[in-house]
């Protein structure tokens, strides 16, 4: 055998032997062992119906585009009807979507690394299993509400590099049931990082209702059960008990909201704009909003009678002085933004609202079930509307800390996928 043959061995040899060593040493060898861009598969988008939920995709995706630029993205959605995929596609060309069952077995194939994006639970629990299951590849949990366990999603969430939950309720509920991932931490709802923008119909329709730029809150108000039997689209038969709870609820929870629009209005120059968060909150905002309120201060309301997407929502909340109501995604995503945003909240949620004390906002976090904290919400509001450079200032030193938090849970996913 020729010296040159026996050298081509050698190096055969030991090239397959780096490339072993890469693989078991874990992704980020691996990746450099094969010199190629390391590849995201984000499990995100669960309904359209509702802006907060479209605005968990967009939120993460930007946090990926701005701190793991190297990584490719894939999203495995739940659904992205309604305009929202051409709406996410015309902010991130880049963008690939696995849609149908072949184009997921696909993307479980080719992508690396397992992203839960952010949501009322540990939404797609099923396919974080079945991902972890069939590859045996990294996975991991960002910014989600946690309030529910079983043994086997204790189990699986303990074999994640990380879980970050968006509130303190849900971090301390999962270490009280027995989950031991490595990284356990508070992480922000990927919403606050939503840059999406609309901003031609949103200019649109402000001129159009007379809103001009920081001269108008929002206000959001909701019942305490989605109604969600009430779109056509979503196809469910009336919940009784879930109805009579809102019927019995909704005057005691937006009779406040009312309030605090008639004493703006009357103590301030500012207007409200009355807009939805989610589709069936069109029709709850003129009917227990603006139906209600005495004339003349009507008359310095407008009721938004249509639902919009996210870029459009958006675009008009950075062009407010603020928002009050009983959601949570709107003060997320303007916080996000730098605008000052007061949430209400009930029972009946998940714990999510808890997260506005855990970035510094707990003066303006209302428990309705607590006729003491609903006192204070209508001088809250007022203050809000009279001193807009000190809400400014303090939605500002928030956003710092929703910041700083994105960047350090940020730098843990670049370690999961063998970055630096």
């Amino acid at each position: 055998m020729s010296a040159q043959l026996n050298r081509r061995r050698f190096l055969a040899n030991l090239g397959g032997i780096a490339a072993g060593a890469a693989l078991a040493a874990g992704p980020r060898f691996a990746f450099a062992a094969e010199s190629r861009r390391p590849k995201i598969l984000l499990r995100s988008s669960w309904q359209t119906v509702n802006i907060g939920d479209i605005a968990h995709t967009p939120g993460v995706l930007r946090l990926l585009e701005d701190h793991v630029p190297e990584a490719d993205v894939t999203l495995w959605p739940s659904s992205v009807d309604n305009g929202v995929e051409e709406m996410l596609l015309a902010r991130f060309p880049k963008l690939k979507i696995a849609k149908g069952e072949e184009a997921v077995q696909r993307a479980i194939a080719e992508n690396d690394f397992f992203l839960h994006g952010s949501g009322p639970s540990v939404v797609a629990s099923k396919d974080m299993g079945r991902w972890a299951r069939e590859t045996k590849k990294p996975y991991g949990v960002y910014g989600t509400t946690i309030g529910w366990m079983t043994p086997a999603l204790a189990e699986l969430l303990s074999g994640a590099r990380f879980v970050y939950c968006r509130d303190s309720v849900s971090l301390g509920f999962i270490k009280e049931n027995g989950v031991k991932a490595p990284i356990m931490e508070f992480g922000p709802d990927g919403a606050f990082a939503t840059d999406l923008r609309n901003d031609a119909v949103a200019e649109k329709f402000l001129a159009q209702n007379g809103l001009e730029q920081g001269k108008f809150l929002c206000v959001i108000p909701r019942y305490r059960n989605t109604p969600y039997w009430t779109i056509p689209s979503k196809k469910r038969a009336i919940d009784e008990k879930k109805h009579a709870r809102n019927e019995e609820m909704k005057e005691h929870d937006i009779a406040p909201l009312r309030a605090a629009v008639e004493e703006v209005v009357r103590k301030t120059d500012l207007k409200v704009l009355v807009c939805p968060e989610d589709q069936t909150q069109i029709k709850i905002g003129k009917e227990m909003i603006f139906d209600k309120l005495s004339g003349d201060v009507a008359k310095r309301v407008v009721w938004r009678d249509r639902y919009w997407l996210t870029d459009e929502a958006l675009s008009t909340y950075v062009r407010s002085a603020g928002m009050f109501g009983l959601e949570m995604h709107t003060p997320i995503m303007c916080i996000g933004n730098g605008i000052p945003a007061i949430v209400g909240r009930f029972a009946e949620q998940t714990s999510k609202g808890y997260m506005w004390r855990d970035i510094g906002l707990g003066d303006w976090l209302f428990d309705f079930d607590k006729e003491a904290e609903i006192e204070r919400y209508v001088p809250t509001v007022l203050a809000l509307a009279q001193d807009h450079a000190a809400a400014v200032a303090k939605a500002a030193q928030a956003r710092e800390f929703v910041l700083r938090r994105q960047r350090e849970t940020m730098a843990e996913v670049r370690k999961a996928v063998g970055l630096s």
